[in-house]
């Protein structure tokens, strides 16, 4: 009995959310403050607030419209954040407080586009969809200029650095910049070079000179006295930002000479800089391999020295400005997270997959981040080694690779390999030891690669590149695609799940065919070994978990509750229970013993395509469809130490409830047993009351000396007491001492009074109407009870 008692209790019974890994950057503007501490980015609906040095959201800023965010800027001194939305409303935040300080309209007829502040964060330009350009003065409150004149949409607006000078520039969709006098109130100059969208403007030092750059290919210099292009400079790239340098030398970057010279980002997804004099490019970033590098924008923050670029695929990078040494990685958003791991001895890290040809590495610690290159296509699937230093990835691009993380937490590409004729999808890494790997694809064979010795020495990457892997077997397993791949606790079993609605087991290394699992109604999507008992789990688009004997091959557990597809499933609690997750979004835990569903976890909204649980069994990692990663913790022991403590509290104040009706302390033993929240116990005390020999008078002042929120309480046990007709009398008793002695203003501010009226006057009804008919069946059994006494009989004579 003891043992089975120990057994349960090591059973998990609730998991709770720990972290949050969620979209904090979808695209659009991106701007880093004077100090280079705070990181401003638009999500949607809100405009987040990161915290550079730890990667946090401090905050997280959304209208009370609820719309998307169209365009933000924050003004020069950092004191001012002002945000538009689709709703046509402008809010002017105070934004470390989080909070609104004024909210006005627009006045465009159409979305606001771009917004800039003037140098001396007074006044705010606003460019429109609608063609118009409004200043605003953010100090005194009104709009100060209206300009007229642009074609189509105004996606650029930025004041000349001078204030003095009170000059604004605009582009509108005819390529064209517009430069606007604020003194006169009308257009200074167009100046016409540019043959496709202008996308940037940037000015020298001295504000005499300025740089737009275009999606034209070109970047061009003019001189605003004379508002003549100066030079015009080829770059051989769609550019999105371009920003002139300071003029001062950079040997790291090509900056040797006192020249102008500007950095460019743009759909080649390398940094570059260029020499005005002559038109060269003086310095270029190394790009990394695969899609979605293109670069997105590009900014200088001098004060704080640092670049920041945003790639397509929502990443923001900060580099050192003198050198373009990277400081800082930010993933702002992971599209579809398609697998999830947890990474070191101490499961310190998250390797994410996502909808992606890079990996996102995150320290659960301070929410720093790598991202990883080198697939080109889409990352399908991961796995870890035993120790967690070293880990595999396998993608669309037919091949695999091997990671490895060193002791400082930096992770570097150390192997991979190729063989493959379609995209590989599963991959399982070696339990014992870190000799092999194993991975399963769309060609529907299986691969053995063997893992050469001097990888698995925690050292550096090999100075000649990733090592090139060997396939040592390959094997045909099914008919359609390989979804996953399983290797045994003792490296000598192997199995494997396909689309074709079969799961089978083979021998290692020689891939031998030793049986096949057949049952399932559709394709399955994993297959998992037990890690105590000889028993295989696998999850199916059937919507079940099957557990299956590895001796016979037969089923011995069938577990349904899943609606939809069962993507994952994975041991827990020595093998005693599961946990599955599936396309409803639902994370499930399951004990295998009584084929229960113990708990369901609701907290993702798509597809939980990726289920991990580290090494200690006390936290499951979960990534969806939905882009977000969630930590849970596994929370029995403390919610069954929670319910132990409440039942101990529970039995105290039953005991001194007890000790109180005893000593006839009437007022406290009422209010002890409302603060327990029991109906039924404030309902003994209240029949304990009125037992005694003076109960109206007792019962009236023990009601009157509650407190409001005591007698809220009570009038709201009243209702449940009247449903009864054996309690209903100290329910009305009760209400009897409400209704003579509180004011009746004073009883319709109880909290929720209506609905209690509303429950309580039909059964207080049909409680009257029961107590006349039973008033007219006393008065008729005692009009009876008169009528049928007998005449009293006559004295009789006394005998003679």
């Amino acid at each position: 009995m003891a043992e089975a008692v120990a057994e349960v209790g090591r059973f998990k019974a609730n998991y709770a959310i720990e972290r949050k890994i969620e979209p904090f950057y979808k695209g659009g503007k991106v701007q880093l403050d004077h100090t280079g501490k705070h990181l401003f980015c638009v999500c949607g609906t809100r405009v987040n607030i990161l915290d550079v040095a730890s990667g946090s959201v401090l905050q997280s800023l959304e209208q009370e419209d609820q719309e998307d965010i169209t365009a933000f800027d924050l003004s020069p001194d950092d004191q001012v954040l002002v945000t538009a939305s689709r709703a046509l409303l402008l809010a002017q935040w105070a934004w470390r407080e989080g909070s609104v300080t004024r909210l006005w309209k627009a006045v465009h007829t159409a979305p606001v586009a771009a917004m800039a502040f003037d140098p001396t964060s007074t006044l705010l330009a606003t460019g429109g969809c609608d063609g118009g350009v409004r200043v605003w003065d953010t100090v005194r409150h009104y709009g100060t200029h209206h300009f007229r004149g642009s074609p189509g949409v105004v996606h650029l607006v930025s004041f000349h650095p001078d204030p003095s000078r009170l000059l604004l520039f605009s582009s509108a969709i005819d390529a064209a910049i517009r430069v606007w006098t604020l003194q006169d109130r009308s257009c200074l100059a167009v100046l016409s070079s540019h043959y496709s969208a202008v996308t940037s403007l940037s000015f020298s030092a001295d504000g005499h000179t300025m740089l737009s750059s275009g999606r034209d290919k070109i970047c061009v210099v003019w001189d605003l006295r004379s508002h003549q292009a100066t030079k015009t400079v080829p770059v051989f790239e769609s550019v999105e930002a371009a920003v002139l340098l300071p003029e001062e030398p950079a040997p790291e970057l090509g900056v040797k000479s006192q020249g102008l010279h500007f950095l460019t980002a743009g759909d080649l997804g390398a940094l570059r800089v260029w020499e005005v004099d002559s038109g060269q490019c003086v310095y270029k970033q190394q790009r990394p391999p695969g899609p979605g590098r293109e670069l997105t924008h590009c900014a200088l923050a001098p004060a704080a020295g640092l670049v920041l670029s945003v790639t397509a695929d929502h990443n923001l990078l900060l580099y050192e400005a003198r050198s373009l040494q990277l400081q800082k990685q930010f993933a702002g958003y992971s599209e579809e997270v398609l697998d999830v791991r947890f990474l070191g001895p101490e499961d310190s890290h998250v390797v994410v997959a996502s909808n992606s040809p890079c990996l996102k590495v995150f320290e659960l610690q301070t929410s720093s981040c790598q991202i990883l290159h080198g697939h080109t296509d889409i990352i399908l699937a991961l796995d870890v080694f035993r120790k967690g230093w070293l880990f595999a990835s396998c993608a669309k691009d037919q091949s695999i690779r091997v990671w490895r993380m060193n002791k400082a937490g930096q992770v570097a590409c150390v192997a991979q390999g190729t063989g493959h004729t379609h995209g590989v999808g599963a991959i399982c890494c070696s339990r014992l030891k870190e000799s092999f790997l194993v991975t399963g694809s769309q060609d529907c064979t299986v691969k053995l690669w063997p893992i050469p010795q001097a990888l698995t020495a925690t050292s550096t990457a090999p100075d000649g590149g990733p090592v090139l892997l060997h396939a040592q077997a390959t094997q045909r397993c099914h008919d359609k695609d390989i979804n996953s791949v399983a290797v045994a606790p003792n490296d000598k079993l192997l199995a494997t799940g396909s689309q074709d609605r079969t799961a089978k087991l083979w021998a290692l290394p020689q891939l031998q065919l030793l049986g096949v699992f057949s049952g399932h109604r559709r394709g399955l999507w994993c297959v998992q070994f037990s890690p105590m008992d000889q028993v295989l789990a696998t999850a199916s688009a059937d919507g079940t978990v099957k557990l299956w004997a590895l001796q016979d091959f037969s089923c011995l557990k069938t577990f349904e509750g899943h609606d939809a597809s069962v993507l994952k499933v994975t041991f827990v609690s020595r093998g005693t229970q599961l946990l599955s997750s599936g396309s409803d979004g639902l994370v499930k835990l399951w004990t295998v013993k009584s084929n229960e569903c113990v708990r369901t976890l609701d907290a993702h909204e798509d597809k939980v395509w990726g289920l991990h649980c580290s090494r200690l069994d006390d936290r499951a990692l979960t990534g969806a469809s939905d882009s977000r990663v969630l930590l849970w913790k596994d929370v029995t022991e403390v919610e069954q130490a929670e319910e132990q403590a409440k039942r101990e509290e529970q039995v105290v104040k039953q005991q001194e409830l007890d000790n109180l009706l005893h000593e006839k302390q009437y007022l406290r033993a009422l209010g002890l047993a409302i603060s327990l929240d029991r109906p039924h116990t404030v309902l003994t005390v209240v029949q304990a009351i009125r037992r005694d020999p003076e109960a109206c008078q007792k019962l009236e002042a023990t009601v009157l000396r509650l407190r409001r929120d005591q007698k809220e309480a009570l009038l709201r046990f009243c209702v449940t007491w009247n449903t009864n007709s054996r309690h209903c009398h100290e329910a009305q008793a009760v209400l009897g001492v409400l209704l003579r002695h509180e004011a009746p203003e004073e009883l319709l501010a109880y909290e929720g009074v209506r609905a209690s009226l509303e429950a309580l006057l039909p059964y207080t009804e049909r409680h009257f109407q029961r107590l006349s008919r039973t008033l007219q069946t006393a008065t008729f059994l005692d009009f009876l009870w008169q009528n049928m006494k007998l005449p009293t009989l006559p004295t009789s004579a006394p005998m003679p």
